[in-house]
């Protein structure tokens, strides 16, 4: 993949727009590495961590899940392998905790955090070194 002028300058407005660096990825048909070094290289402002932004239970979520997730702030020692493991605000600030939903077969998160875990780039496995260096 060849970072043209073009490709250049919808990445820079993907990324002014606020959108992830998976879903960049995914519009662009390049991994969401290659999106941060580029970005990187370009200069473009950091964004925070989509993890440390996450610290409020989400409006959209079911009153069910909210109910579960606010009743018990949970700590490590608390997780099983049936329990969401996404980690919820920053670990050296007070109230930092894991979800802890009921977790999807065969994976740590929830259906809401897996579907922000896992960003496939475009349908490539894996992207090739060229395209990584870019």
């Amino acid at each position: 993949m060849v970072w043209t002028d073009e490709r250049i300058e919808e990445l820079k407005a993907l990324w002014a727009e606020g959108l992830t660096t998976g879903e960049i990825g995914k519009r662009l048909g390049v991994s969401k590495n290659a999106v941060v070094g580029k970005a990187h290289r370009l200069g473009l402002q950091g964004r925070p961590s989509p993890i440390k932004r996450e610290q409020k239970p989400r409006q959209d979520a079911p009153a069910s899940r909210k109910k579960e997730t606010d009743s018990k702030i949970r700590s490590v020692v608390d997780l099983s392998v049936h329990t969401c493991r996404w980690p919820i605000g920053d670990p050296r600030e007070p109230g930092f905790h894991f979800c802890g939903a009921p977790s999807l077969p065969n994976k740590p998160y929830c259906a809401e955090h897996a579907s922000v875990a896992y960003v496939s780039s475009g349908g490539k496995s894996s992207p090739s070194r060229d395209e990584s260096a870019a």
